[in-house]
C-alpha cells in the first residue's frame, strides 16, 4: 500500500509539474488592488482619486513644467542597464500633476506624436472646425531636473545586537537580523525657471527598507515552511519613494516660496565685487575711505 501511495503521489507531482509549466495554473490578471509605484491613483486637471496620502498638495497650480530627463547622464544608464526600469518621467509627471502645484506640459517623445497629428490637420485632408490653427501652444514656466544619486542593495548588516533581541522577543529569530541587510536610494529634484534660467528650488529625497534572509530552520521557530518571510521593495519602488520624498520637501518650502533678490538686480554683477570692477559692487569697492596720508 505505501508503494502504492508514492507512486500515486509521484504521478500527481507529475501531472501538476506538467500543467504548472505549461500554463495551465495560471490565475487570471486581477484589476487593481495593488500600485507599480507609491504615488497611487489617478489624476485629472486639478483633482486626483486614490492618490497617496503621504503626497503634499498645492491649494493652487503655480505655473507649466516640463520635466527635463537627461537620459545621457551616468545615473540614467546604470538605472537602466542593471534595472532596465525606464524613465522617470511618466511617475514625476503624475505625482505632479496629483499634487495640484503644476501642470504638465508634454515636451518628450509624445511630442513627436502630436506634432505629426497637427501637421496632418493643417493640410488639406484635415476637417474644417478642427481648430488646429497655429499660436495654441502653451509655454513652460519651469523645468524640473530629475537626478538619482544613490541606489545601492545591501548596504549594511543589521548586526549581532538586532539579533540577540529578537532572540529575546522570539527564540530563534536571531538569525533573521544576521541575514538582514538595507536598501537605500537617494534622489534630487531641481526646479529652474525658463525665462530667467534662475533656479528656484532644488529638494533631495532618501528612502530604505531592509531585505531579511529566512531559511527553514529560522521557518521552524515561526511555525513555517522554508521560503522568504520578507520581501524586499523593488528597485523602481525604493526610487519612487526616494522622488515623492524629495517632491514633499520641495512643495514645502514652495508653498512659503520667497524670491532670493540681489542689490542692484540678478546677473547683474552680483555682490562680491572686485576693484577697478565695473559692476555696481565692483564700483563700490574703488569709492572706499581711503587712509590718511602722513605728512
Amino acid at each position: 500500500m505505501r508503494a502504492l501511495n508514492t507512486v500515486h503521489w509521484l504521478k500527481l507531482g507529475a501531472v501538476a509539474s506538467a500543467a504548472f509549466l505549461g500554463g495551465c495554473l495560471a490565475t487570471a490578471p486581477s484589476l487593481g488592488g495593488g500600485s507599480a509605484t507609491p504615488v497611487t491613483g489617478a489624476a485629472g486637471g486639478g483633482t486626483s482619486a486614490g492618490g497617496n496620502g503621504k503626497l503634499e498638495r498645492c491649494p493652487e497650480t503655480l505655473g507649466t513644467i516640463r520635466i527635463e530627463e537627461n537620459t545621457n547622464a551616468s545615473w540614467y544608464n546604470h538605472y537602466y542597464s542593471q534595472y532596465r526600469l525606464g524613465s522617470t518621467v511618466p511617475m514625476l509627471r503624475m505625482m505632479i500633476q496629483q499634487s495640484n502645484c503644476f501642470a504638465v506640459v508634454e515636451r518628450g517623445r509624445g511630442m513627436q506624436g502630436i506634432q505629426n497629428e497637427r501637421g496632418q490637420m493643417r493640410g488639406d485632408e484635415g476637417r474644417a472646425g478642427s481648430n488646429f490653427g497655429t499660436g495654441q501652444q502653451v509655454g513652460a514656466d519651469y523645468s524640473l531636473s530629475p537626478e538619482i544619486m544613490m541606489n545601492a542593495r545591501g548596504t549594511a548588516g543589521a548586526g549581532g545586537a538586532v539579533g540577540g533581541l529578537l532572540n529575546r522577543i522570539v527564540p530563534g529569530a536571531g538569525a533573521v537580523a544576521g541575514n538582514a541587510k538595507m536598501n537605500e536610494a537617494g534622489t534630487i529634484l531641481l526646479l529652474v525657471d525658463v525665462r530667467s534660467t534662475v533656479q528656484i528650488s532644488a529638494a533631495e529625497g532618501y528612502s530604505k527598507n531592509w531585505d531579511f534572509g529566512l531559511g527553514g530552520s529560522v521557518f521552524s521557530a515561526f511555525g513555517a515552511g522554508g521560503g522568504s518571510g520578507y520581501t524586499s521593495t523593488p528597485e523602481g519602488k525604493m526610487v519612487a519613494a526616494a522622488f515623492v520624498d524629495a517632491y514633499n520637501k520641495m512643495v514645502v518650502a514652495l508653498r512659503v516660496y520667497k524670491a532670493q533678490t540681489v542689490r542692484g538686480g540678478l546677473g547683474a554683477g552680483g555682490r562680491l565685487g572686485v576693484q577697478g570692477g565695473q559692476t555696481e559692487a565692483g564700483r563700490e569697492v574703488g569709492t572706499g575711505a581711503k587712509p590718511p596720508v602722513k605728512k
